[in-house]
């Protein structure tokens, strides 16, 4: 695995906001909102509990754990 180099700034609002409707189109995610405080409420799915996320980097970071997820059940194809 290539060693990931650290962050030079914060997520903005707008990054998080792309991964979020990258997740929620996918379907891997049900809804996620900004609230006026910055927070993130994400939902997986319909019936579930809302979740309160800090701010931007917790979105990336939630994203990032999905990607992980999905990429390591999968089966390898080559």
């Amino acid at each position: 695995m290539i060693p990931r180099l650290p962050r030079s700034s914060e997520p903005t609002a707008a990054e998080a906001g792309a991964w979020v409707d990258v997740l929620v189109r996918r379907r891997l995610l049900h809804a996620a909102v900004l609230a006026p405080t910055g927070q993130w409420l994400v939902q997986g799915q319909p019936d579930g509990p809302v979740r309160v996320l800090a701010g931007s980097a917790d979105v990336v970071a939630l994203a990032a754990t999905i990607q992980h997820r999905i990429r390591s059940t999968r089966p390898e194809s080559r």
